[in-house]
């Protein structure tokens, strides 16, 4: 179900880069939103993450109290806000927002080389991985809804961690250039996201809520798998329950608790969103989309998508709302 998601919020590499930095250093970053337009402006929202490779660090939003990093930690920040990593944790910026969204226009735009070098003139201070994604906000992203501000996941001494697989090929295709490494790079920033959201639900406590936890309770995750499976069906709260193996009530009970809402509204959302994904593709009828998503009739689904999404079908298919 996560990859079933994942797909549907159109999840995308958009960079990956190397960051070599000598002390006194500081790296931060605006709220992304004044820099996804010049990273990846098809895409609704970035997120983006940082993996310490060598050394020790500060880091964390930059509204909230820091935390150290060591190597092998990543910093996760799900909703675009304003972060940074330093060392010493006094270090001043050498760059202000108008330069950092330069910075990443260059980035971008493959003006700049894959290693990055920042600080003074000291020691070797740290080296990390910086990455980016696009991905769907709207009108339903159950795994961004399900993940904090800011995530540290601590660095594992797992010798057979796919992590450090990951990061060791990203390493080495930033060394050395080579013909579609700007490919591979970008999918690397991708599977590098999905095992941290992979490896943030296996460390979920057993009374965490939300979409993520619901995989980790066995009839949620039920339901969830049966919707995902069929979501075109004409699912009852009833239907959904018995093939589920509980009782309507413990169900929706149950369903509402972790998740945050009933299973028939989280369907509704689920299939807005994979009609957001149908109208995105060339020559898509909206009739023929609201079947595909379990509608009747083009006006009940249209109905649907305007309550959820704040457009008209026809509307957000002509923009591709990414406003």
């Amino acid at each position: 179900m996560l990859s079933d998601v994942l797909r549907s919020v159109r999840l995308t590499g958009s960079m990956l880069f190397l960051v070599d930095a000598t002390v006194p250093w500081c790296s931060w970053a605006p709220p992304a939103e004044a820099f996804r337009r010049v990273v990846l402006p098809a895409s609704q929202h970035l997120v983006s993450y940082h993996i310490v490779t060598r050394g020790r660090c500060w880091a964390g939003l930059r509204d909230a109290a820091p935390e150290p990093f060591e190597t092998g930690d990543v910093l996760v920040v799900p909703h675009g806000d304003a972060y940074f990593l330093a060392d010493p944790l006094d270090s001043a910026p050498a760059y202000g927002p108008e330069e950092a969204v330069v910075f990443f226009r260059q980035m971008a735009a493959g003006e700049l080389p894959s290693t990055i070098p920042e600080g003074g003139a000291g020691a070797a201070g740290a080296q990390f991985i910086c990455g980016f994604l696009g991905c769907d906000l709207r009108p339903f992203n159950p795994v961004l809804a399900a993940l904090p501000r800011m995530m540290h996941l601590r660095a594992t001494s797992s010798s057979g961690d796919r992590m450090h697989h990951l990061i060791e090929f990203a390493l080495c295709e930033l060394r050395e250039r080579s013909t579609g490494g700007q490919s591979v790079l970008l999918r690397l920033a991708e599977l590098m996201f999905i095992e941290v959201v992979r490896r943030h639900l296996e460390t979920l406590p057993t009374a965490q809520t939300g979409w993520l936890a619901g995989l980790n309770d066995a009839l949620v995750a039920r339901s969830l798998a049966l919707m995902h499976g069929a979501p075109a069906r004409r699912w009852t709260l009833d239907a959904l329950a018995a093939e589920a193996g509980a009782s309507r009530s413990v169900l929706a009970e149950r369903f509402a608790q972790i998740v945050g809402q009933p299973p028939m509204q989280y369907l509704t959302l689920w299939r807005m969103q994979l009609a957001t994904r149908l109208l995105s593709e060339r020559g898509a009828k909206v009739a023929a989309v609201a079947c595909a998503v379990g509608y009747e009739s083009e006006a009940a689904f249209s109905r649907a998508f305007k309550k959820c999404a704040g457009v008209a079908p026809t509307m957000w298919r002509q923009r591709g709302d990414r406003q």
